[in-house]
């Protein structure tokens, strides 16, 4: 039988020594892995600027402007389109691709979403589209967009090439940002770095969706105490813009910087206008009243009962931004295509609309699936293109 030595000195020494090696060579190993996964984890490279004309010939092009053109020529130069029409003049230093029998359209744009902001909805690390408080004005959300975004090349797979990519929150959630879906850096994808001020007007649910009428009590107690504090930021905001006029006409040393009513200046000079989230009738009208009194310009944003609404937003000039049209119905009284119906509603109301996706949980590429439901309810093809 064979009997155990006893562990000597020299022995411990160098099982220790085995070990160590081992966990050295199991770090090695797993830092390997994590830089393969990094290296694969966005495997789309930004396209190099285009060097020469590049013509698409011979395809069925719908632009957006006019009807369809058979055997039509799409030629762009320098990122920018030229001509587009059936007889265009093509450079001989063109590349020239033919494209017969296949129709191309323009790049689709989302006019809402959080692309580059979250990732995995589930995953609070790679989730940046919020920011503490209820009044953050001066949120930029381009500036925290993820330019490796696994969600960037899916979404520019189904055809949408821009998209706006905006800040959340409860209240004024900041300033929202239009972007290509192409580039290397947040400053290479920016179109426009500030396009609209976002901010969810409080909502007023259904008292029949309320368990108990405590629970009806505080809602609605949140409500007016958010709507107080929305006129109280706004005339914080003008209060600091008038201030600040002041000083600089009478050559004064400027008063102290707050950031959050800096950002409101814009939107208070009429230069950037305000996207206000509302569905329900009563959200819009009171939301519309609200802004009309600060003299801003205003966006609809979601717009289920929009319709409904349809002379107050044409008085107005408001447009709407159509958060989505697969979607349930809001009450359990409306038709079951409610929702499908609302760009075709505003389209024969006379009100302007583009149609969005619904981008808050990386859909975004559905976007032409959106519209083609609405074409489905009645809304004329090419409207739908368009929207």
């Amino acid at each position: 039988m064979n009997h155990p030595q006893p562990l000597t000195a020299s022995s411990a020494t160098t099982g220790r020594g085995f070990m160590n090696t081992m966990r050295h060579i199991a770090l090695t190993l797993l830092t390997l892995v994590a830089l393969a996964l990094t290296a694969n984890a966005s495997p789309q490279i930004p396209g190099p600027a285009q060097s020469k004309p590049i013509a698409l010939i011979g395809a069925t092009v719908h632009p957006v402007s006019g009807g369809a053109i058979a055997e039509g020529t799409v030629l762009f130069d320098q990122g920018r389109l030229v001509a587009v029409g059936k007889d265009v003049a093509v450079p001989e230093n063109a590349e020239r691709i033919d494209v017969r029998g296949k129709h191309v359209y323009p790049g689709l744009i989302d006019a809402d979403s959080h692309l580059g902001l979250v990732e995995i909805q589930a995953v609070r690390a790679t989730v940046d589209e919020i920011e503490t408080g209820r009044i953050n004005p001066n949120v930029r959300a381009i500036s925290a967009v993820n330019p490796d975004s696994e969600l960037i090349p899916v979404t520019r797979s189904n055809g949408i090439l821009v998209a706006v990519t905006s800040p959340d929150g409860p209240l004024v959630c900041g300033k929202s940002g239009l972007i290509q879906l192409d580039g290397w850096t947040w400053e290479q994808m920016a179109i426009k770095q500030e396009c609209a001020m976002h901010i969810h007007w409080p909502r007023i649910a259904p008292i029949q969706n309320w368990p108990t009428d405590d629970a009806a009590a505080i809602h609605m107690g949140d409500k007016a105490e958010m709507v107080q504090e929305l006129k109280r930021a706004f005339n914080d905001a003008r209060m600091y813009w008038e201030a600040k006029k002041a000083a600089q006409a009478a050559g004064a040393k400027p008063a102290e910087i707050d950031v959050r009513w800096e950002a409101m200046i814009p939107v208070l000079e009429g230069k950037l206008p305000v996207i206000v989230e509302a569905e329900e009738i009563q959200q819009i009208q009171a939301a519309v009243a609200f802004f009309q009194k600060e003299k801003v310009k205003v966006i609809l944003f979601g717009g289920y009962d929009a319709p409904l609404c349809a002379d107050l937003l044409k008085k107005h000039d408001i447009p709407v931004i159509v958060a989505a049209v697969l979607r349930l119905p809001m009450r359990p009284h409306d038709a079951h295509d409610a929702a499908f119906t609302v760009p075709r509603r505003l389209h024969e109301a006379g009100v302007r609309f583009c149609i969005a996706g619904v981008g808050r949980m990386g859909n975004v590429r559905n976007l032409p699936y959106h519209a083609a439901m609405a074409a489905a309810h009645g809304l004329p093809r090419d409207e739908a293109l368009k929207a």
